[in-house]
């Protein structure tokens, strides 16, 4: 397969000490020999070294002094031959460096392309090259292990071992379709159902995990809301351990959502700080309000924050009574004021919903809540290093399909129909998993999946 060469800066844009620009394909070492001045021509030194010189521009003025790496196919990401040039990190250096190489007959890169390349190339499958981007954007440390797990093929190899499994009893009822006067009939019966069933239990094991897969993936949707005052900008600022929100004793200081990412023992929370919800005069802080029952709705978890200072008002109740059947934790704040709250009423309100009290201002009841917020996720920890994460809707997906058609091929076998009816769901479900993996995909999908990456990666 003939790929032109690509180039594209690989590391964040802006000032920095190191910027490294990529480029790949078979006219890579040739292109950046054509500008590079060092001891050896690039084309000559060995592979996998870095070498020192500069850059040469048309002219035959230096442009850049850099280190360059050449590493030559097939031991390389994109299994072409690649060469990354490290200039000085800065936005004027950057832009001449790439200029210089792309005027060599060199194609910018397109978002994604080099993984693409890895991909097509056959050095990873699709499902690894999906977790490329799962790596880069993973928010803590379980969701870069999870990532990094499946870059490195630890769900390909278990779709793998379940599609050879398919792969043999598909060919078992060949063999007994073109000689069906070998065929023991009940023996045959036995291994389709044991099989089919292990293949079933293997998939059923990978969806169990989906939930916090997907939560470790893409970070749970939090939304802080209360009446204004209560203390929801405190606690935003105390779970991210700095001040992102401004706090006042003044009710209606947030009027905008303020959304930040923490990690929460293990469990990524997109927490968004919301406007006090209540009736008000003030056409900017309605419309705050309006956006917070507009996140309200959309949320993963609900922390509904109360003051353990005041009484409570209807718009608590009304608040109790709306995320009640939602993933909530009910928080009365402020546990370092004299109490005023009713709390038998707030635990009657609250009915099976978790209930926390704290005081942001002394710091005490947060190591609980963050236990809570663990525990309804996670039953108080992220699980096993050595679980298979299936994390990725698109996989999800695939593999409910696939449990739901695995199941027709027992239930086919069960109730004694032909065993090439029971061919054709084995069949179906091994190329589902096979389209986890990439086997059979469609460009545009293709084209869709690598869009989502960053230039350079």
């Amino acid at each position: 397969m003939d790929f032109d060469t690509i180039a594209a800066v690989a590391t964040p844009l802006g000032e920095g000490g190191i910027a490294i620009i990529r480029v790949s394909g078979s006219d890579a070492i040739a292109a950046v020999d054509k500008i590079f001045k060092g001891r050896q021509k690039l084309s000559t030194v060995d592979s996998h070294t870095i070498n020192y010189g500069h850059l040469i521009d048309e002219n035959g003025e230096t442009l850049e002094e850099v280190m360059v790496s050449v590493m030559r196919a097939p031991r390389t990401f994109t299994r072409e031959d690649v060469v990354e040039v490290n200039c000085h990190g800065g936005i004027v250096s950057v832009k001449r460096v790439l200029d210089l190489v792309l005027a060599q007959g060199v194609r910018m890169a397109e978002p994604g392309e080099f993984t693409k390349r890895a991909f097509l190339n056959g050095r990873i499958d699709l499902s690894q090259a999906e977790a490329v981007i799962d790596l880069i954007r993973a928010k803590t440390d379980r969701a870069m292990k999870v990532a990094l797990n499946q870059v490195q093929g630890k769900l390909s190899k278990l779709i793998g071992k379940l599609r050879q499994q398919l792969l043999e009893l598909m060919a078992h009822i060949e063999v007994t379709i073109d000689y069906p006067e070998h065929d023991v009939d009940e023996v045959t019966r036995t291994l389709l159902s044991e099989k089919s069933r292990w293949v079933q239990g293997e998939i059923e094991k990978l969806l169990s995990t989906a939930k916090q897969g997907k939560i470790l993936r893409e970070g749970l949707a939090t939304v802080i809301v209360g009446r204004p005052n209560v203390g929801k900008s405190s606690l935003l600022n105390s779970l991210l351990q700095e001040v992102k929100a401004i706090v006042t004793d003044v009710p209606g200081t947030t009027r905008d959502i303020i959304e930040e990412y923490v990690n929460v023992r293990g469990v990524p929370l997109r927490l968004v700080d919301t406007a006090g919800i209540r009736e008000t005069e003030d056409i900017v802080e309605r419309i705050g309000v309006e956006k917070s029952r507009e996140m309200l709705g959309k949320a993963d978890l609900v922390l509904l924050v109360l003051n353990f200072g005041e009484e409570l008002e209807d718009e608590d109740r009304n608040l109790l009574a709306v995320v009640k059947p939602m993933n909530a934790i009910v928080i009365v704040n402020k546990t370092d004021l004299p109490q005023k709250i009713d709390m038998e009423e707030v635990r009657r309100l609250a009915g099976d919903l978790p209930l926390v009290t704290i005081s942001v201002k002394e710091e005490e009841g947060i190591e609980q809540l963050e236990e809570v917020i663990a525990s309804l996720f996670f039953s108080g920890s992220v699980q096993s290093d050595d679980l298979t994460y299936v994390s990725n809707s698109r996989h999800i997906q695939l593999l409910q399909e696939a449990y739901r058609t695995i199941g027709e091929a027992i239930e086919a076998v069960e109730n004694g129909l032909p065993v090439d009816m029971v061919a054709f769901d084995i069949r179906r479900t091994w190329e589902l998993l096979g389209e986890v993996v990439g086997d059979a995909v469609s460009d545009d999908l293709i084209a869709q999946i690598f869009s989502q990456f960053c230039l350079g990666k």
